[in-house]
């Protein structure tokens, strides 16, 4: 592996100017430091941070890192995080974050989180997506937590959305509802298709016909759904809806269908029913009537990922954890 000397050797620098190009970029010139970050491309080099900490003493902590993609920066799955801080925790493991977001550098982030040296590293994202893992994690004690590699490589932890959504549209149709319309998340994330399927098995194991379910999928990269609004004005008029329940592909959907649904002067659950996913943090139940939801378990993602790595397990399968229907009064 290569040395802070070796750097210095290739940079035609002193030691000094390679510590501070690690630690203090700012103190040196441009040229200088691009001199430094291309010989410290060139030979792989990672700078132990994580030995500069433990430096006089006797032991060192294991510890976990967390690449974070937007998964610490957005309400929607930072529960994660907290899993993994207070399970490793509990085990007297240690554990970082580095967060990403769309504008940060890949590249320097994956740099930080290996400079830590940690015994073990968890990729997380907010949404369950599909990722590709930088090579130069390919041989580290990695376990991906809400988001898929496409090598399929790695051990995996995702929410088991097929049986979340299936197990939902059971009780839909045990309580009676027969009239749905349906609006899926878009086709191109990862659990759009899965949670249309399960709605649609659930629907056609009861013996009903595909044919009674309105269905629509939402437009990929409107994160904010407005065609929901139109989509409503079509199926809700003089304060009559021709659907008994809307089936909402998350709760951001929900959210926005409660707005149009209330001032079109309908009732929730009198006239329409109304069924989310994801059960966001702290916002079930501020919906008007509280929102009956399917609960993403982002918290169990986090801890089986960290027991993974503390518990030294040694398969690399896909693991789907259960999402749990949470009955609220929307339904």
């Amino acid at each position: 592996m290569a040395s802070l000397k070796d750097v210095a050797r290739l940079a035609s620098v002193s030691l000094m100017t390679v510590s501070r190009a690690i630690n203090n970029p700012e103190l040196l010139k441009p040229e200088t430091l691009k001199q430094v970050q291309n010989a410290i491309d060139q030979l792989n080099y990672v700078p132990d941070y994580s030995a500069r900490k433990i430096r006089g003493q006797g032991t060192k902590v294991s510890s976990i890192g967390v690449l974070a993609i937007d998964t610490a920066t957005t309400p929607f799955s930072v529960e994660m995080i907290l899993s993994i801080e207070q399970t490793a925790r509990e085990f007297g493991w240690s554990s970082f974050v580095v967060n990403l977001t769309a504008q940060d550098c890949y590249e320097n982030a994956i740099w930080q989180l290996l400079a830590q040296r940690p015994d073990g590293i968890i990729y997380t994202t907010m949404g369950l997506r599909e990722i590709t893992v930088h090579e130069k994690l390919f041989d580290k004690n990695l376990v991906l937590a809400n988001c898929l590699d496409k090598t399929h490589a790695f051990p995996t932890y995702i929410p088991d959305d097929y049986h979340g959504q299936y197990f939902a549209m059971k009780k839909v149709i045990e309580k009676g509802y027969r009239r749905p319309l349906c609006f899926y998340i878009p086709e191109e994330s990862v659990a759009g298709p899965i949670r249309r399927k399960a709605v649609e098995d659930a629907w056609q194991e009861a013996g009903l016909p595909l044919s009674h379910l309105q269905q629509y999928t939402m437009i990929f990269g409107d994160e904010h759904y407005r065609d929901v609004i139109e989509i409503l004005k079509k199926h809700c008029v003089h304060q009559k809806a021709d659907f008994d329940i809307l089936i909402c592909g998350n709760d951001r959907i929900a959210f926005l269908a409660y707005q149009v649904l209330l001032s079109m002067g309908l009732r929730i659950p009198e006239q329409v029913a109304v069924l989310g996913y994801d059960n966001m943090i702290g916002t079930g139940e501020l919906f008007y009537p509280p929102l009956t939801t399917v609960q993403l378990p982002h918290y169990e993602l986090g801890k089986e990922a960290t027991l993974h790595i503390i518990q030294e397990r040694n398969h690399r399968d896909t693991v789907h954890v259960p999402c749990q229907l949470v009955e609220r009064e929307s339904i």
